[in-house]
């Protein structure tokens, strides 16, 4: 007999699954592993980040020559599994969520959505290719564009986000949010994958860096680490739940700088051409091109 009471654990366990099951009475048929896979899909953003940049996050013996072969040959492989954890999602929508849709078609519609996806490649380089511009223009410190895609976690954060965003955008939260959370985990900057962010993004340093799902970022913002676009509160229903479909989080236009610690909270407006100093407060909207610093915010703010 075990010393450590293996049986008795495992029994503890399942009665432990058995009453969180029950409790969770949305949920039909809980327990399934209809689930896309957190390890595949890691492989799988691997992959789409060489193929985005061969030779740069690509093999490190790939020469310019067999470029093509190499991104034809990891495309094929790499939507096939991406059809795969796409299938999976929709499969878990529709036997775990309401008002999913039939599940044949849902399923049927896996092909389209990847497809639809793989033709998003071209313009998903050149929008990334502002942002690397952007890092390199942005920063005194890089000595290159090549340094800053290799080594910039701000870059891998949104190379991460705008595939997500793209899944997003088609109704796979369980996708995209996996999707997130692998870039989260590789960089410490937290983009939920529902924040629109336009060309020219550059996040410096970047670790302890939020922004929330409902956020909208305009062309050529920069911000630093610990900068947090985040919700002023969280509306209820009339039961006491969260509501989870509507606009909570900053929209930040054009040119803007945002700089360390600062934290921006509400559907708050962030002006074009707007410097928002380190480590303020700032919960009512600002206008454009105007400078906060902590004197000024706490005063705005009191």
């Amino acid at each position: 007999m075990s010393q450590w009471n293996i049986n008795n654990i495992v029994n503890e366990l399942q009665a432990a699954r058995n009453e969180w099951r029950t409790k969770q009475k949305s949920l039909k048929d809980f327990g399934g592993r209809e689930l896309p896979s957190k390890e595949e899909i890691k492989k799988i953003m691997s992959d789409l980040c060489g193929i985005l940049f061969p030779m740069r996050l690509g093999p490190h013996d790939l020469r310019q020559q067999s470029e093509n072969y190499y991104i034809a040959h990891t495309l094929e492989k790499t939507l096939y599994a991406l059809h795969e954890q796409v299938s999976l999602n929709l499969t878990y929508d529709h036997k775990y969520r309401k008002n999913a849709g039939n599940l044949e078609e849902s399923v049927q519609t896996a092909q389209e959505i990847v497809k639809t996806f793989a033709e998003q490649l071209p313009a998903l380089r050149r929008i990334l290719d502002t942002d690397v511009i952007a890092a390199f223009e942005g920063d005194p410190a890089a000595r290159s564009v090549d340094e800053v895609l290799l080594c910039y976690p701000g870059i891998l954060a949104l190379i991460y986000h705008r595939v997500a965003h793209e899944f997003y955008k088609q109704g796979l939260s369980l996708l995209a949010r996996l999707i997130a959370e692998i870039a989260h985990s590789k960089t410490g900057i937290d983009i939920h994958p529902g924040a629109q962010v336009d060309q020219g993004f550059f996040i410096d340093h970047g670790t302890g860096v939020v922004i929330g799902e409902t956020c909208i970022i305009g062309k050529n913002v920069r911000i630093y680490q610990a900068v947090t676009l985040g919700a002023k509160r969280f509306e209820v229903d009339e039961e006491g739940h969260l509501q989870k479909e509507y606009a909570r989080h900053p929209i930040v236009e054009d040119n803007v700088v945002i700089y360390a610690g600062a934290t921006i909270l509400g559907r708050i407006t962030i002006g074009e051409g707007a410097v928002i100093g380190g480590n303020v407060w700032i919960t009512k909207s600002v206008a454009p091109n105007s400078a906060v610093s902590q004197s000024s915010a706490t005063k705005s703010q009191v």
